[in-house]
């Protein structure tokens, strides 16, 4: 009989603490501040691994080991929602996250009206 997994749920970054606003804090301390606040909390709640290394080298063993990509952020970035050009995503295509995305080609008006939703495009 197989073991039961448990699901984690990964912490990525901490834009609030105890009513005090993180956002514009460097990256680098509201991680410290995450690693702090999760020690010794419950199994399932862990802190997404960071790593001051070349980022190439680490898309490399992140793809190896089957992650669906990484984000890069530039050291001493404050919080902003969306994109931006001190965080950058790249996907693993070998993935299996990745692949189903691109094989339901998510997001296309195609794929909406296939699921009987309503589509919003802009400029027609």
């Amino acid at each position: 009989m197989a073991a039961k997994r448990r699901p984690s749920f990964a912490r990525f970054d901490l834009l609030e603490l105890d009513g005090r606003d993180l956002r514009r804090e460097p990256i680098e301390r509201r991680k410290a501040l995450l690693a702090k606040l999760l020690k010794g909390a419950h199994l399932t709640l862990v802190l997404n691994e960071h790593f001051y290394e070349d980022g190439a080298a680490v898309y490399r063993a992140a793809c190896q080991v089957g992650c669906e990509g990484i984000v890069s952020k530039r050291l001493g970035s404050p919080y902003r929602s969306g994109r931006s050009k001190h965080w950058v995503k790249v996907k693993n295509p070998k993935a299996p996250a990745v692949k189903r995305e691109a094989e339901e080609n998510w997001g296309s008006s195609h794929w909406i009206r296939s699921k009987r939703r309503t589509v919003v495009t802009r400029g027609g």
